[in-house]
Protein backbone atom coordinates (compact mmCIF):
# COMPACT_ATOMS: atom_id res chain seq x y z
CA UNK A 1 0.00 0.00 0.00
CA UNK A 2 1.50 3.53 -1.24
CA UNK A 3 -1.62 5.18 -1.77
CA UNK A 4 -3.68 7.48 1.07
CA UNK A 5 -7.23 6.05 0.92
CA UNK A 6 -10.20 7.87 1.63
CA UNK A 7 -12.22 6.96 4.89
CA UNK A 8 -15.02 5.29 2.82
CA UNK A 9 -12.39 3.51 0.48
CA UNK A 10 -10.97 2.35 4.01
CA UNK A 11 -13.78 1.10 5.68
CA UNK A 12 -14.63 -0.88 2.24
CA UNK A 13 -11.22 -2.43 2.48
CA UNK A 14 -12.16 -3.32 6.01
CA UNK A 15 -15.31 -5.16 4.99
CA UNK A 16 -13.62 -7.27 2.05
CA UNK A 17 -11.41 -8.37 4.94
CA UNK A 18 -14.33 -9.52 7.08
CA UNK A 19 -15.84 -10.79 3.87
CA UNK A 20 -12.67 -12.98 3.29
CA UNK A 21 -11.53 -14.14 6.76
CA UNK A 22 -14.18 -13.21 8.82
CA UNK A 23 -15.17 -16.53 11.57
CA UNK A 24 -18.86 -16.86 9.93
CA UNK A 25 -16.99 -18.95 6.93
CA UNK A 26 -15.63 -21.36 9.33
CA UNK A 27 -16.66 -25.13 8.51
CA UNK A 28 -17.26 -25.55 12.78
CA UNK A 29 -19.62 -22.44 12.21
CA UNK A 30 -21.49 -24.20 9.58
CA UNK A 31 -22.27 -27.32 11.50
CA UNK A 32 -23.63 -25.28 14.43
CA UNK A 33 -26.09 -23.28 12.78
CA UNK A 34 -27.58 -25.83 10.70
CA UNK A 35 -27.58 -28.65 13.40
CA UNK A 36 -25.13 -30.57 12.99
CA UNK A 37 -23.39 -30.65 16.01
CA UNK A 38 -24.43 -33.30 18.40
CA UNK A 39 -25.01 -31.61 22.44
CA UNK A 40 -21.21 -32.01 23.47
CA UNK A 41 -20.54 -30.14 20.67
CA UNK A 42 -21.94 -27.32 21.46
CA UNK A 43 -20.97 -27.70 24.86
CA UNK A 44 -17.70 -27.46 24.09
CA UNK A 45 -18.19 -24.11 21.68
CA UNK A 46 -20.26 -23.01 24.42
CA UNK A 47 -17.38 -23.81 27.08
CA UNK A 48 -14.03 -22.05 24.89
CA UNK A 49 -16.37 -19.53 23.60
CA UNK A 50 -16.57 -18.41 27.49
CA UNK A 51 -12.98 -17.76 27.32
CA UNK A 52 -13.20 -14.83 24.80
CA UNK A 53 -16.29 -13.46 26.35
CA UNK A 54 -14.55 -13.45 29.67
CA UNK A 55 -11.09 -11.37 28.64
CA UNK A 56 -13.46 -8.77 26.53
CA UNK A 57 -13.75 -6.54 29.90
CA UNK A 58 -9.86 -7.35 30.29
CA UNK A 59 -8.71 -6.31 26.96
CA UNK A 60 -11.02 -3.30 27.07
CA UNK A 61 -9.66 -1.88 30.58
CA UNK A 62 -6.39 -2.27 28.85
CA UNK A 63 -7.00 -0.14 26.28
CA UNK A 64 -8.65 2.23 28.59
CA UNK A 65 -5.82 2.32 30.54
CA UNK A 66 -3.40 3.56 27.73
CA UNK A 67 -6.20 5.67 26.10
CA UNK A 68 -4.48 9.83 26.54
CA UNK A 69 -8.15 10.83 24.40
CA UNK A 70 -11.25 11.60 27.51
CA UNK A 71 -13.47 11.02 24.55
CA UNK A 72 -12.14 7.27 23.98
CA UNK A 73 -12.28 6.38 27.59
CA UNK A 74 -15.60 8.08 27.78
CA UNK A 75 -17.13 6.46 24.59
CA UNK A 76 -14.98 2.93 25.64
CA UNK A 77 -15.87 2.49 29.46
CA UNK A 78 -19.77 1.08 28.85
CA UNK A 79 -17.71 -2.02 26.84
CA UNK A 80 -16.68 -3.17 30.53
CA UNK A 81 -20.23 -2.40 31.97
CA UNK A 82 -21.73 -4.26 29.32
CA UNK A 83 -19.98 -7.62 29.58
CA UNK A 84 -19.10 -7.44 33.35
CA UNK A 85 -23.05 -6.26 34.05
CA UNK A 86 -23.95 -3.56 36.56
CA UNK A 87 -25.96 -3.63 39.56
CA UNK A 88 -28.90 -5.09 39.21
CA UNK A 89 -28.10 -5.28 35.63
CA UNK A 90 -26.67 -8.81 34.59
CA UNK A 91 -23.87 -8.23 31.47
CA UNK A 92 -22.36 -10.18 28.57
CA UNK A 93 -20.60 -12.76 30.90
CA UNK A 94 -23.76 -13.52 33.03
CA UNK A 95 -26.03 -13.93 29.62
CA UNK A 96 -23.04 -16.59 28.40
CA UNK A 97 -23.27 -18.18 31.59
CA UNK A 98 -27.23 -18.72 31.13
CA UNK A 99 -26.18 -19.85 27.89
CA UNK A 100 -23.71 -22.91 29.13
CA UNK A 101 -25.98 -23.47 32.49
CA UNK A 102 -28.52 -24.35 30.27
CA UNK A 103 -26.56 -26.47 28.37
CA UNK A 104 -25.85 -28.78 30.92
CA UNK A 105 -22.44 -27.18 32.10
CA UNK A 106 -21.86 -26.71 35.37
CA UNK A 107 -21.42 -22.59 35.99
CA UNK A 108 -18.11 -23.35 38.04
CA UNK A 109 -16.77 -25.81 35.75
CA UNK A 110 -16.92 -22.79 32.84
CA UNK A 111 -16.02 -19.95 34.68
CA UNK A 112 -12.34 -21.79 36.23
CA UNK A 113 -12.10 -22.13 32.45
CA UNK A 114 -9.92 -25.31 33.37
CA UNK A 115 -11.94 -27.64 30.38
CA UNK A 116 -11.26 -25.09 27.87
CA UNK A 117 -8.43 -25.72 24.89
CA UNK A 118 -4.69 -24.92 25.06
CA UNK A 119 -4.99 -23.18 21.62
CA UNK A 120 -8.09 -21.10 23.12
CA UNK A 121 -6.49 -19.92 25.95
CA UNK A 122 -3.51 -19.14 23.77
CA UNK A 123 -5.09 -17.34 21.16
CA UNK A 124 -7.46 -15.59 24.01
CA UNK A 125 -4.65 -14.27 25.80
CA UNK A 126 -3.04 -13.34 22.35
CA UNK A 127 -5.53 -10.99 21.72
CA UNK A 128 -5.58 -9.08 25.02
CA UNK A 129 -1.63 -8.94 24.87
CA UNK A 130 -2.28 -7.01 21.21
CA UNK A 131 -4.29 -4.27 22.33
CA UNK A 132 -2.23 -3.78 25.52
CA UNK A 133 0.97 -3.68 23.65
CA UNK A 134 0.52 -2.03 20.23
CA UNK A 135 -0.72 1.22 19.36
CA UNK A 136 -4.38 2.75 20.41
CA UNK A 137 -5.14 2.97 16.31
CA UNK A 138 -4.33 -0.91 16.45
CA UNK A 139 -6.05 -1.63 19.46
CA UNK A 140 -9.22 -0.01 18.29
CA UNK A 141 -9.37 -1.28 14.35
CA UNK A 142 -8.68 -4.83 16.20
CA UNK A 143 -12.50 -4.50 17.18
CA UNK A 144 -13.65 -3.82 14.00
CA UNK A 145 -14.76 -7.44 13.85
CA UNK A 146 -17.93 -6.04 15.39
CA UNK A 147 -18.81 -4.76 12.06
CA UNK A 148 -19.60 -8.27 11.32
CA UNK A 149 -21.30 -9.69 14.21
CA UNK A 150 -25.06 -8.86 13.99
CA UNK A 151 -24.93 -11.21 10.61
CA UNK A 152 -23.66 -13.74 12.73
CA UNK A 153 -25.65 -13.42 15.64
CA UNK A 154 -28.69 -13.53 13.80
CA UNK A 155 -27.57 -16.63 11.61
CA UNK A 156 -26.83 -18.13 14.90
CA UNK A 157 -30.45 -17.12 16.70
CA UNK A 158 -32.39 -18.87 14.10
CA UNK A 159 -29.74 -21.49 13.14
CA UNK A 160 -30.18 -22.83 16.84
CA UNK A 161 -33.45 -22.53 17.90
CA UNK A 162 -34.72 -24.29 14.62
CA UNK A 163 -32.06 -27.26 14.93
CA UNK A 164 -31.74 -27.87 18.32
CA UNK A 165 -34.01 -29.03 20.87
CA UNK A 166 -32.24 -28.07 23.79
CA UNK A 167 -31.56 -24.73 22.72
CA UNK A 168 -34.46 -22.27 24.21
CA UNK A 169 -35.45 -18.42 23.25
CA UNK A 170 -33.82 -17.91 26.63
CA UNK A 171 -30.44 -19.01 26.09
CA UNK A 172 -30.08 -17.27 23.32
CA UNK A 173 -30.75 -13.55 24.99
CA UNK A 174 -26.61 -12.99 25.07
CA UNK A 175 -26.95 -12.86 20.92
CA UNK A 176 -30.17 -11.08 21.27
CA UNK A 177 -28.58 -7.98 23.24
CA UNK A 178 -25.59 -7.85 21.53
CA UNK A 179 -27.78 -7.03 18.03
CA UNK A 180 -28.19 -3.41 19.46
CA UNK A 181 -24.80 -3.19 21.28
CA UNK A 182 -22.49 -4.19 18.63
CA UNK A 183 -23.88 -1.38 15.97
CA UNK A 184 -23.37 1.29 18.58
CA UNK A 185 -19.88 0.19 19.58
CA UNK A 186 -18.96 0.12 16.15
CA UNK A 187 -19.80 3.33 14.85
CA UNK A 188 -17.63 4.67 17.26
CA UNK A 189 -14.77 2.52 16.57
CA UNK A 190 -14.86 2.84 12.66
CA UNK A 191 -15.31 6.72 13.00
CA UNK A 192 -12.23 6.81 15.44
CA UNK A 193 -9.95 4.83 13.08
CA UNK A 194 -11.23 6.77 9.92
CA UNK A 195 -9.83 9.67 11.42
CA UNK A 196 -6.81 8.63 13.00
CA UNK A 197 -5.63 6.25 10.20
CA UNK A 198 -3.87 9.45 8.45
CA UNK A 199 -1.27 7.94 6.39
CA UNK A 200 -0.68 4.75 3.84
CA UNK A 201 1.38 3.31 7.01
CA UNK A 202 -1.37 4.16 9.56
CA UNK A 203 -4.09 2.45 7.43
CA UNK A 204 -2.45 -0.67 6.30
CA UNK A 205 -1.57 -1.17 10.32
CA UNK A 206 -5.10 -0.69 11.01
CA UNK A 207 -5.81 -3.63 7.99
CA UNK A 208 -3.45 -5.78 9.95
CA UNK A 209 -5.00 -5.29 13.06
CA UNK A 210 -8.40 -6.33 12.02
CA UNK A 211 -6.59 -9.14 10.31
CA UNK A 212 -4.94 -10.07 13.37
CA UNK A 213 -8.80 -10.59 15.14
CA UNK A 214 -9.95 -12.08 12.80
CA UNK A 215 -7.51 -15.06 12.92
CA UNK A 216 -7.98 -14.82 16.61
CA UNK A 217 -11.81 -15.68 16.01
CA UNK A 218 -10.46 -18.57 13.41
CA UNK A 219 -8.25 -20.04 15.26
CA UNK A 220 -10.23 -20.65 17.92
CA UNK A 221 -12.34 -22.49 15.79
CA UNK A 222 -9.97 -24.30 14.73
CA UNK A 223 -8.72 -26.04 17.53
CA UNK A 224 -12.91 -26.76 18.43
CA UNK A 225 -12.69 -28.26 14.92
CA UNK A 226 -9.65 -30.25 15.76
CA UNK A 227 -10.86 -31.33 18.78
CA UNK A 228 -14.42 -32.10 18.68
CA UNK A 229 -15.07 -32.85 14.83
CA UNK A 230 -12.42 -34.00 12.87
CA UNK A 231 -10.08 -35.78 13.38
CA UNK A 232 -11.42 -35.34 17.47
CA UNK A 233 -7.96 -35.33 19.42
CA UNK A 234 -9.22 -33.72 22.24
CA UNK A 235 -6.37 -32.44 24.81
CA UNK A 236 -5.48 -33.88 28.47
CA UNK A 237 -7.56 -32.12 31.04
CA UNK A 238 -9.69 -30.55 28.22
CA UNK A 239 -13.79 -30.81 28.34
CA UNK A 240 -14.57 -34.34 27.41
CA UNK A 241 -18.50 -34.75 26.25
CA UNK A 242 -20.84 -36.98 28.28
CA UNK A 243 -21.20 -39.50 25.48
CA UNK A 244 -24.77 -39.99 26.59
CA UNK A 245 -25.84 -36.39 26.13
Amino acid sequence: MNELLTPEELEVRFREIGRDRYHSNHPFHHLLHTGRLNKGQVQAWALNRYCYQSAIPRKDAALISRAMDRELRREWIHRIADHDGREADEGGIDRWLVLTTGLGLDRDYVISMEGALPATKFAVEAYVRFVRENTMLEAVASSLTELFAPTIHRERISGMLEHYEFITADVMKYFRRRLDQAPRDVAFALDYVKRHATTPERQLAAERALIFKCNVLWSQLDALYSAYVEPGRIPPGAFVPDKDV
